[in-house]
């Protein structure tokens, strides 16, 4: 016999259980939960429950308690679905609520005392726990329940819509379903509401969409549609589940008012693109190709309206400024509604290059508008502004095509600010050459900036003129008096100018005289050429009763006063014989003299506005003033005559000649032989940053440099060119 380990096992003895026990346990649990969901649970005994269903479970009728809980579930709930039902409107939101927060309150009391059939039973057979099971039972017979489910649906859906119109409803019905539908799941929450919700909500904006397209002008249409972005944000955080509606019916908002409505709103956007302020949904971003060239077209068409308008052209400085505040207008558009969008920002360029090339003239009124400014337009303005100012400009000088003939007028703008010192800020006149130096390069200023060098040399060398006349005591014998200003300006970098000829006063010319005497002595080789028509005087001046003034006064107008010294009257013969000024010039500043109310210090007989030749005038001495110093101009050219501009034109073409032949040079060295149509397109090319050469002129200067054999014909193809070394 083997030995082995010995075993102890407990007592048996046979155990009876009463064949009716299962039946009378679970009566007694059933009457209990009838009791709960009766709201009646004061009066039980949870302990004794609870050792009840530990027993049943205990004794292997898990089974038995868990489908009796389904069915009593079951059957209370369809009886509580007959209640729901019977109720319309906002009692059937209440009814549903209280019933609903009953039965959560009833099943976690059920839960607690099937707690062991929880832990055991459910678990090993897999089973969905008890309070979880007492969710899905609502979910299927109530809240699934066909009449329910549609009744529910169509009064919350009633009500938001109510909202919607403005009306105020109770929020907190609404509220108490969907987190009723919540806490049933997630699923739930999406299938039964949110779903059918987001279908209504996108009927109804598809619906308000066509209203308000027909309705409203653009801003208004967008303020409306973010109005509602806005509304249904609120909504879902007041009401909705936040994280799962609020981006859905934002994408059902932005599709039905936006995206559905693209093409009709951005033309809208386009149409109203004069009044627009408002950000375009970043939805629509980035626009379609077509509203930029909308957009491109609308600018062309408000553009083109600006500079053709002759009552525009009349003033140069309000046509600029016009320009300007239009620039600045779709700038912001653009900012503001397009998101700074870049390709819409080149389309506005390309509009603005298109219509301020239409004006052959905005070279001039640019240069005139600077001109305008720097003389006393940002007088008391600070650093930043002019700076502002000046970029503005510049924006504007980029789309010209003609930058040569700008310079040619801000040349001559330049050199009138200089030699008269009438410029408000020197830093300004710098940080505007060297913004053109850093657009177009340094030739284009090179002779800008040696006129700054020339008025610096000029300073300098009247200091040593006087210091050489007090050294030899020779200043009141040379200059009688006068304090003389000579400004030696090199020919080439200022504006040409035919020399005119004048008959200064003799004490004048003897001061003039001996500064040239200076300056050739020091400068030998050079010539002085002096341009009476570019200089200015102060004169004292005595009128009756004693009164004086000081008159600031230009050298013609000066020559002409001085002559009223010898003579109270003089005849326009008398005065032209004597001063020998140009007679466009003479009359000029005869009518600033005469014809000017309050700088008339000059009479002039017959009275008139223009001056002709059989007329006389006389030394006025009723001339009266609050001013002591009295400036006296010569009426400013801002518009050139005719003839001016037709002398100007001649000579930017002139200019334009060399140009285009070095650049016709500098390709065919590069490249040995070209056909016609190439050079062309590279002679623009190269030639676009100052101006955009006209073909029929490159081909003259073609034809040019073959006669002086830089060039020449192909003689296998007489469509191309060779260079001649």
């Amino acid at each position: 016999m083997k030995k082995g380990p010995i075993k102890i096992e407990p007592f048996r003895h046979p155990v009876t259980v009463d064949p009716q026990y299962a039946d009378k346990t679970w009566k007694v649990l059933e009457d209990a939960i009838r009791e709960i969901h009766n709201q009646n649970a004061s009066g039980l005994s949870f302990e004794e429950l609870y050792r009840n269903a530990y027993n049943m479970v205990l004794h292997k009728y898990g089974p038995r308690l868990y489908e009796g809980l389904i069915r009593t579930l079951t059957a209370h709930l369809t009886e509580v679905a007959k209640k729901i039902e019977e109720k319309e409107g906002a009692p059937f939101l209440r009814e549903l609520k209280k019933r609903w927060d009953e039965h959560t309150k009833s099943s976690q009391m059920i839960r607690d005392i099937l707690m062991y059939m929880d832990r055991t039973f459910v678990v090993q057979q897999q089973k969905t726990p008890v309070f979880t099971l007492g969710l899905e039972l609502w979910r299927d017979v109530v809240v699934r329940n066909r009449a329910i489910s549609e009744r529910l649906l169509a009064i919350v859906s009633s009500l938001i819509m109510k909202e919607r119109q403005g009306e105020v409803i109770e929020r907190g019905l609404i509220k108490s379903v969907t987190q009723m539908l919540g806490e049933l799941g997630h699923a739930v929450y999406v299938e039964d509401f949110e779903k059918p919700f987001l279908a209504a909500a996108a009927e109804f904006y598809r619906k308000e969409a066509q209203e308000y397209i027909t309705s409203s002008d653009c801003p208004e249409y967008l303020r409306k549609a973010e109005a509602r972005l806005g509304e249904e944000a609120e909504r879902c955080g007041a009401y909705l589940d936040a994280n799962s509606t609020e981006p859905k019916i934002t994408r059902v908002v932005e599709t039905e008012l936006l995206k559905a409505q693209a093409a009709r709103t951005t033309l809208a956007i386009t149409s109203n693109a004069p009044f627009l302020v408002h950000p375009v949904p970043p939805l629509l971003l980035p626009m379609p190709p077509q509203v930029r060239h909308m957009l491109c077209e609308h600018v062309k068409e408000v553009g083109r309206a600006l500079v053709s308008d002759p009552e525009r052209s009349k003033d140069p400085v309000e046509y600029v400024q016009a320009l300007l505040d239009m620039r600045d207008k779709y700038e912001r558009i653009i900012t503001q509604a397009f998101a700074d969008d870049k390709t819409f920002r080149n389309a506005l360029n390309q509009a603005f290059e298109h219509f301020v090339n239409l004006n052959v003239r905005s070279p001039e009124f640019i240069s005139l508008f600077i001109d305008d400014k720097l003389r006393r337009g940002i007088k008391g303005l600070s650093d930043t502004d002019v700076e502002g100012v000046l970029d503005k400009v510049m924006a504007l000088f980029r789309y010209l095509q003609e930058k040569d003939v700008f310079e040619k007028y801000y040349k001559q703008h330049l050199a009138k600010r200089l030699l008269s010192g009438r410029t408000t800020s020197d830093d300004a006149e710098r940080n505007l050459l060297v913004k053109l130096k850093t657009e177009c390069g340094y030739q284009f200023t090179s002779k800008l900036e040696s006129m700054f060098t020339d008025i610096k040399t000029s300073r300098d060398t009247m200091n040593e003129f006087r210091t050489r006349l007090v050294e030899t005591g020779k200043l009141e014998a040379e200059l009688g008096g006068i304090d003389l200003q000579v400004q030696v300006l090199t020919t080439g970098s200022w504006p040409t100018q035919a020399p005119s000829k004048c008959n200064l006063p003799r004490e004048l010319e003897a001061a003039c005289e001996s500064f040239r005497n200076f300056y050739l002595s020091t400068h030998s080789g050079r010539r002085l050429t002096f341009q009476p028509n570019m200089g200015t005087a102060d004169l004292r001046a005595v009128f009756g009763a004693g009164r004086r003034h000081e008159l600031n006064v230009s050298t013609y107008q000066m020559c002409v006063l001085l002559l009223f010294n010898e003579a109270d009257s003089l005849s326009y013969r008398d005065i032209a014989q004597a001063t020998e000024i140009p007679a466009p010039d003479l009359k000029r500043a005869l009518q600033s003299l005469a014809c000017v109310k309050g700088r008339n210090v000059l009479r002039k007989e017959p009275a008139g506005k223009d001056v002709a030749d059989s007329d006389v005038f006389f030394y006025n001495d009723k001339f009266t003033s609050k001013l002591i110093k009295v400036k006296i101009s010569t009426v400013a050219a801002t518009k050139e005559g005719e003839s001016e501009k037709a002398e100007t034109r001649q000579k930017v073409e002139e200019d334009r000649k060399p140009q285009i032949e070095a650049a016709i040079v500098r390709i065919m060295k590069a490249r040995q032989r070209l056909d016609h149509n190439t050079i062309i397109t590279e002679v623009t090319r190269q030639l676009q940053a100052r101006f955009v050469p006209n073909p029929a002129t490159i081909k003259k200067r073609i034809e040019s440099l073959i006669e002086r054999e830089f060039l020449a014909r192909d003689e296998a193809d007489r469509k191309f060119y060779t260079y001649v070394a």
